[in-house]
């Protein structure tokens, strides 16, 4: 007796059918909405990372009229800034992105060491900028992180792994923080100097 002769049987294999390719499609789009916030995430953090090397040029501009001693300093966050614009993968940008968080923290430093520069107006903007910049670049990082896990966490759960597996969706990076940034930080040392 053929599938086609019952029409109870045919009915359910229809329905049954439709449930699958509904689940399926319903997976699909979940998985679709999941790189889709991770991509926009990584834009996001893009556009700061951006946005702050653009900044990079009017801090250094404003503290070459002051600190004419701290060129080598100047120097590296200059090219520091091209290695954080080269940087594709979410790896090389966590990296970069703490090698110029330190550049530019230590150069914030020195900045202590010369009240002209310490006060003039034009620098204390750009550093707020930039600072705030910062603090919009670690925020969007955590988001991107979640995104990360979330669909790293659903393309190795079941079903969504076999739909993953078909659509040749692999685990992705997530922003990892730094062998510096791990390290412990020795605060007396600070208030020490």
């Amino acid at each position: 007796m053929a599938l086609t002769d019952n029409p109870v049987l045919l009915t359910f294999g229809v329905l049954l059918a439709l449930v699958v390719g509904g689940y399926a499609v319903v997976i699909y789009n979940g998985l679709v909405r999941l790189r889709k916030n991770i991509d926009e995430s990584m834009g996001n953090i893009d556009v700061l990372l951006k946005q702050r090397s653009e900044e990079i040029p009017n801090l250094v501009d404003t503290a070459q009229e002051y600190m004419s001693y701290e060129r080598e300093t100047l120097e590296d966050i200059t090219s520091q800034r091209t290695k954080v614009q080269r940087a594709s993968t979410p790896k090389q940008k966590a990296e970069a992105d703490q090698q110029m968080r330190s550049m530019l923290g230590n150069l914030f430093a020195v900045a202590e060491d010369y009240p002209e520069l310490k006060s003039n107006q034009q620098f204390q903007k750009v550093q707020q900028r930039i600072s705030d910049i910062q603090d919009k670049i670690s925020s969007r990082r955590e988001f991107y992180n979640d995104s990360v896990t979330t669909y790293n966490t659903r393309i190795n759960q079941i079903p969504y792994n076999v739909v993953a597996s078909l659509l040749g969706y692999t685990e992705k990076e997530v922003f990892e923080a730094t062998e510096q940034e791990k390290q412990n930080v020795d605060i007396s040392e600070e208030f020490n100097s």
